[in-house]
């Protein structure tokens, strides 16, 4: 099926029926994402049957709307990353957010500094609680301890913590 035989009988329903599959399998290959890539297939037939009298015939139709497809990807990625950049621009912190996050890093590596002093089983105990995020139940069974002790362990050094900062 020639374009030019296509276009001039006004077919566009062939050259979709032709070509579709053929185009939505390279921009899938190029988009590695199934929305884009039928975003892009639809957006490339209608660029190609709008701006048919740009076809020269040099190369066949599939080549033609590959070339079309590649353009509009890479149109599309260029202006997801616009919109990417802008929302990292308003992602950014205010100054009291800047502020707070200093101070806690601070914070935390004191903290830090004060566990590297530290001995087993207190440290251990310490990071899987504050940092690990567990219950004393948790860490009791991962020493094979009762509970209580574990609080005990947790709490002795919690309070050497505090007062070394």
């Amino acid at each position: 099926m020639k374009l030019k035989e296509v276009m001039t009988s006004m077919d566009y329903e062939k050259l979709y029926k032709a070509y579709y599959l053929q185009v939505y399998s390279y921009t899938i290959s190029l988009a590695k994402n199934r929305e884009i890539a039928e975003e892009i297939t639809q957006n490339t037939f209608y660029k190609a049957v709008s701006t048919t009298s740009q076809f020269k015939g040099k190369s066949d139709e599939l080549t033609w709307l590959c070339s079309i497809a590649k353009n509009l990807y890479h149109d599309e990625m260029r202006s997801r990353q616009r919109v990417a950049d802008v929302s990292e621009i308003n992602d950014l912190p205010s100054n009291e957010n800047v502020e707070n996050s200093v101070a806690d890093s601070d914070m935390a590596f004191r903290i830090h500094l004060v566990l590297h002093r530290l001995e087993e089983p207190y440290k251990e105990v310490f990071q899987l609680r504050v940092f690990g995020e567990l219950s004393f139940s948790q860490i009791a069974a991962i020493f094979g301890r009762l509970c209580h002790i574990i609080w005990l362990i947790f709490n002795r050094k919690y309070c050497i913590i505090i007062v070394d900062k």
